[in-house]
């Protein structure tokens, strides 16, 4: 088979081979030349013949690189460069094995032609992400665990609609797919991967739980391979425009209840990808365009402001906002790159989110979905919010606290500023991402209206962070979500069970036969709990984050007004 010679994805696995028994310098020029090779393999394929394998009496695709699939595969390249490079004197030599694996088999999810092979590809990605995510750290391993039991149930759903559609009559193709019962598990697959709530919890929960490079790596793959399933498999269906809706204002309402600045840029994914899962909904040609380039900024901005955010853990040691402060002048280059990041996300003009998030939004609203379009440009405003101004103000700006700085790598630097500059020029030429984008483009991002708009809007925002900063102000806390579904609440129960008084009869065996479970709950519980913080009550959560939606809707109102 000659056309695994341009097969990039078999370059990471022989990549992740080669750092298993090379040195640690040998191991870091090997993982930075892997996607360089996989581009130039990339650039080389012949887009107008998919290359097939024969298995029994199927016929499977491995590669095709097609007007939709090559937006993702370049972008996933080049985000397996600038991870790599940030993460070269951080990442251990099992993290840059499973970093590559990651890339390797995300990379190919996006290539791959059939159903079969997508499930492949899609469990051995779960796979490496979860070794990626553990380490070598005893520590990470429950994170780890949670993540893959959660991507296993992905799997087997995806499996199961596979094999059921196959029964059905239906083809392998991995081509637009009609809803229906073995559709509908595919459909669910995809959305578990997407981090849909409820079924987002695995994110907030395991990528902060990464090493501050494996972050990085997580942040590129698992959620945009999702939103190209999504593309490929459903586009046009509409309760994916709710779907996305909940999920741009879930995330973002709780980014800015979150004290964690690597837990807050988990959950501003969810709300990010909600974005690109709402506009898939909208299925129109400009609508697969603005998902698209959608993804290929987001990848570039978060991997940017997840960069950003790990360097100052790895300076401080601390990651809680409540615990910086006044770092500005004193990581100068960090300071500056994770603005661009953030002001990127917020789709401030000029950066790479505005000529995304525009066209994503625009696209909503030339299909006449305007209740879409309002509620997206309002979780727009929380992305500012959150971001620009509590974030960065909470970590660089308030009052400095002296903490002692180490000295960051360069290559974290070089990766900073190289991330920055691709922000920067796609903002500033949005030609060069729409060129690449599936459908030709006619959208103008640098309309006068569309200016003034969102300057309205993140002037509003402000004023809103102005009036509440009090009650934005960082907190030792621990935010509850629906992951105490799978990990607190069985803990809690057990607990109950070991101070319930010892029983007779029948029931005697049954409590004997649970001791040792209820044994392991007090330490189990106690590691859910932060040692130094209590758990936010339920009530205080919801009074915020309503307090936040209102303030938002007023924004948004005032804006619309003017």
């Amino acid at each position: 088979m000659a056309e695994l010679v341009t097969y990039a994805p078999l370059t990471f696995v022989v990549a992740a081979a080669l750092v298993a028994v090379v040195g640690r310098r040998i191991g870091a020029a090997v993982m930075l030349a892997a996607p360089v090779v996989a581009l130039v393999q990339l650039l080389s394929v012949d887009r107008a013949e998919p290359a097939t394998v024969e298995y029994f009496t199927f016929q499977l695709t491995y590669l095709r690189l097609d007007n939709l699939s090559a937006p993702f595969a370049y972008v996933f390249v080049a985000a397996a460069f600038v991870a790599g490079l940030y993460g070269t004197t951080l990442l251990e030599r099992r993290e840059r094995i499973s970093a590559l694996l990651t890339a390797g088999f995300g990379l190919g999810v996006v290539l791959a032609g059939d159903l079969l092979t997508l499930f492949i590809l899609w469990e051995l990605k779960a796979v490496a992400s979860a070794l990626l995510i553990a380490g070598s750290d005893a520590g990470r391993r429950g994170a780890a665990q949670r993540y893959l039991m959660v991507h296993v149930l992905g799997g087997s759903l995806l499996l199961g609609g596979v094999v059921w559609h196959l029964a059905s009559g239906g083809s392998l193709a991995f081509d637009a797919l009609d809803l229906s019962g073995p559709t509908a598990l595919i459909l669910v697959s995809f959305l578990l991967s997407a981090a849909m709530p409820p079924l987002h919890a695995w994110l907030p929960d395991a990528y902060p739980s990464a090493s501050v490079a494996g972050m990085v790596f997580l942040s590129a793959y698992t959620t945009k391979a999702a939103v190209y399933a999504l593309l490929r498999g459903f586009p046009g269906l509409e309760i994916l425009i709710v779907i996305g809706v909940i999920m741009a204002l879930y995330g973002v309402v709780y980014a800015v209840l979150e004290n964690d600045i690597r837990r807050l840029l988990a959950y501003h994914i969810v709300s990010q990808v909600g974005f690109m899962v709402a506009v898939v909904g909208v299925g129109t040609a400009t609508a697969v365009n603005g998902s698209t380039a959608h993804a290929f900024a987001h990848i570039l901005y978060k991997g940017l402001l997840i960069m950003g955010a790990g360097a100052v853990v790895l300076a401080t040691g601390r990651s809680r906002l409540s615990d910086l402060g006044g770092l500005w002048r004193r990581m100068p280059v960090v300071f500056v790159c994770t603005t661009i990041g953030a002001v990127s996300i917020a789709g401030v003009p000029l950066f790479s989110g505005f000529i995304s998030k525009e066209l994503a939004v625009y696209a909503a609203s030339t299909a006449d979905y305007t209740w879409a379009v309002q509620l997206l440009k309002l979780a727009s405003v929380g992305t500012f919010l959150s971001v620009v101004l509590k974030m960065l103000w909470f970590t660089f700006g308030a009052e400095d606290r002296g903490l002692v700085l180490r000295p960051l790598p360069t290559t974290v630097l070089a990766a900073l500023v190289l991330a920055a500059a691709s922000n920067v020029l796609l903002g500033l030429r949005p030609d060069i991402l729409y060129n690449l984008l599936p459908n030709p483009v006619d959208y103008e991002p640098f309309a006068i209206g569309k200016l003034s708009e969102s300057i309205q809007l993140l002037g509003f925002a402000t004023l809103a962070f102005l009036l509440l900063i009090r009650r934005l102000t960082p907190k030792p806390a621990l935010t509850l979500d629906t992951d105490w579904f799978y990990r607190a609440a069985p803990l809690l129960v057990a607990a109950r069970l070991r101070a319930a008084r010892p029983v007779g009869g029948w029931a005697a065996p049954v409590h004997a036969a649970t001791g040792a479970v209820r044994r392991r709950a007090d330490t189990a519980w106690a590691a859910v709990r932060a040692p130094d913080a209590p758990i936010d009550t339920t009530s205080s959560t919801a009074v915020l984050g309503a307090v936040m939606l209102v303030t938002f809707l007023a924004v948004l109102a005032l804006g619309l007004m003017s």
